[in-house]
């Protein structure tokens, strides 16, 4: 036993304040557990801040009251057909059975809510596959209700913001974009303007809170009403083991170094490689982005210290290392880059196709965004080209360049995408082979006629036509290319999260490099392997999991007695 002396003493300790560990440490108290939550910088929300916060969790009885009843049987079909033979049969299982009872005890015992999306479907076809009910969408949170505390909450991306700081949902932008089309567009625009200015006056930013950021508010708030005692701006710095287990952490506060123990667990939920450059060396392949889409916080101090301090052992992810996204990139004066995930705004719309250096298309663009990537890293491409037409760009716009064009003649000469009167100049202008990328384009045009594109199905997937436009026929994934001038935007693929991670139990233990648990010490979130080995089934497989186990961790954990 170690003679450490301890400043603090609690059943729970949770390490990182994002989905995951904010629900293991909001279960944790709900389950009567003494709990500290430490977080390493001034912000809770992690990577769940900055997301659309859809958290994928089958069976859970939201689709029931949806309309669009789901079961974990349907859904472990739909896992065995796209995970197939890769392993971690286990911790998917105890996945999709923890689920439903995870979602319905916070929703019984906190102010977490969702409401299961009637539409959004899995990003794979497949035996068991879904249209709507495994997707929960968090509801619409007032900031204001936090007080001063508002300012914890990590702001989303500023690339997807209005006005500096006004938060919009995917089903409004139409209205703020065509505010006289319409008396419905103009309420709606009036209703969410006039609250954003009212909020100017007192805040930063706009506490109308949507998507991830509503997430994260409410699990913040939720913590908070049950007085869940949280330290900001303490990074995690040691783990303390006695003989084989670990008994608790190092942390680095604003008043000092501080040692906690925990009598019955510790859960690392540290956001996982995020920056990590050595853990990105060892498990990225080299066409992924420098950068990551994590906060800058997050640089694998979880991971790092399991690994090198307790004997954990590492799991490359299978298939892929990292979840990934395409992502184009806007150099600003002070040097800064914004970053523009493309997740479905512009990929599945007819008339665009994603080129490599020799013109010719590589993927499925219409695909899930990590599939996009995964056609690129395959392709050993490290950047690759979308190519539209003005007609495209008037419709649906592009990246950072809205609907209507709004933005384009700026971000031209910010150089943030290419212009070209004909194929060939375009070609010239972004460095690809000319001969390829016109071949590409007819084929395109081709396929748009038919309605079927031989070459990769874009548009044969639920998904697919999902995201495409159903007023173009036959195919609302294919469109011609043809009205000059021509566009091209240049994408990288740029991780998201973590797949890779520490090597965890069904019951979310750390394990050794011999596979054995490692007591007193488990993982969530993006800190642990994903449960879908390198694959992404659907839309918030990252934060459903997150969740589900950081509940079943405390749940656990109360249960010893």
């Amino acid at each position: 036993m170690t003679d450490m002396a301890f400043d603090e003493e609690v059943d729970l300790l949770v390490i990182g304040a994002g989905a995951g560990g904010m629900t293991a440490a909001l279960s944790g108290a709900i389950a009567g557990l003494s709990v500290l939550l430490c977080e390493k910088t001034g912000m809770v929300g992690g990577t769940t801040a900055t997301s659309g916060g859809t958290t994928w969790v089958p069976g859970s009885e939201l689709s029931h009251r949806a309309g669009v009843p789901d079961s974990a049987e349907d859904a472990a079909a739909f896992l065995r057909h796209v995970v197939g033979n890769r392993g971690g049969d286990a911790r998917r299982e105890a996945f999709l059975a923890a689920g439903p009872e995870a979602i319905a005890e916070l929703e019984r015992h906190s102010e977490v809510r969702f409401v299961a999306a009637a539409a959004h479907p899995d990003y794979l076809d497949g035996p068991g596959s879904a249209y709507g009910g495994r997707a929960l969408a968090p509801l619409e949170f007032d900031g204001r209700l936090l007080g001063a505390e508002f300012d914890r909450v990590r702001p989303p991306r500023d690339v997807f913001m209005g006005l500096g700081g006004m938060m919009v949902g995917r089903g409004e932008l139409g209205a703020l974009l065509a505010p006289f089309a319409s008396t419905g567009n103009l309420t709606t625009a009036l209703k969410i303007l006039l609250r954003y200015a009212r909020d100017r006056l007192g805040h930063r930013r706009g506490t109308r809170l949507l998507m991830g950021n509503a997430l994260v508010a409410r699990l913040f708030f939720s913590l908070r009403r049950r007085e869940v005692p949280i330290w900001f701006d303490s990074p995690l710095v040691d783990l303390i083991r006695d003989g084989q287990a670990v008994i608790g952490a190092v942390v680095e506060t604003p008043q000092g170094r501080r040692c906690i123990r925990a009598r019955r667990g510790v859960v690392l939920a540290t956001g996982g490689i995020g920056w990590n450059r050595a853990l990105r060396e060892r498990l990225f392949p080299p066409q992924i982005a420098p950068f990551s889409q994590a906060p800058e916080g997050n640089s694998g101090d979880g991971i790092a210290l399991a690994v090198e301090r307790a004997g954990a052992a590492l799991d490359d992810g299978c298939d892929s290392a990292g979840l990934w996204m395409p992502c184009s990139l806007l150099g600003r004066p002070d040097g800064s880059q914004a970053i523009w995930p493309h997740i479905i705004l512009d990929r599945a719309k007819p008339g665009l196709i994603a080129v490599g250096r020799d013109g010719r298309r590589f993927v499925n663009e219409a695909g899930s965004y990590h599939d996009f990537c995964m056609g690129m890293i395959r392709a050993g491409l490290s950047e690759a080209w979308l190519v539209v037409d003005s007609g495209f760009i008037r419709r649906y716009g592009l990246g950072l360049v809205l609907p209507g064009g709004r933005g384009l003649r700026r971000l031209l000469r910010q150089g943030y995408l290419r212009r070209a009167g004909n194929l060939d100049a375009l070609a010239a202008a972004i460095g690809v082979d000319a001969q390829g990328l016109a071949e590409s384009v007819r084929a395109n045009n081709r396929f748009a006629e038919t309605g079927s594109d031989a070459d990769f199905g874009r548009g044969s997937t639920v998904v697919n036509r999902f995201n495409g436009d159903p007023e173009v026929k036959p195919n609302p994934c294919l469109g011609p290319i043809r009205q000059a001038p021509f566009y091209a935007l240049r994408v990288v693929p740029v991780d998201l999260a973590g797949s890779g991670g520490l090597d965890c139990n069904a019951d979310a233990q750390v394990l050794d490099r011999e596979g054995r648990p490692i007591p007193g010490l488990y993982a969530c979130g993006n800190d642990a392997a994903s449960i879908f080995r390198g694959t992404y089934p659907g839309p918030g497989t990252t934060i459903g999991p997150a969740m589900v186990f950081g509940w079943k961790i405390a749940r656990q954990l109360a249960e010893q007695g």
